[in-house]
């Protein structure tokens, strides 16, 4: 029997469940962003969809927060 070492991938979340998901932790945005190193208006521009979340910082956060499948480059 061969054993399988890959995982299902996870859902991808929204903007709106990263907001509910702040929510219900009791964290802001902003707490959330310097906690990981991000200035807070990129975090808000992802959330809000002023940022596509393809390139440089904006990709690291949405593959940190859950919203895009991706590798998550060394800054």
């Amino acid at each position: 029997m061969q054993s399988s070492m890959s995982k299902a991938p996870r859902p991808l979340r929204t903007a709106q469940e990263v907001k509910k998901d702040f929510e219900r932790r009791g964290i802001t945005i902003n707490q959330w962003a310097r906690e990981n190193g991000f200035w807070p208006a990129q975090v808000h521009q992802l959330l809000n969809g002023k940022s596509k979340g393809r390139y440089g910082a904006s990709h690291c956060i949405a593959v940190r927060l859950g919203m895009k499948d991706g590798i998550e480059e060394a800054r």
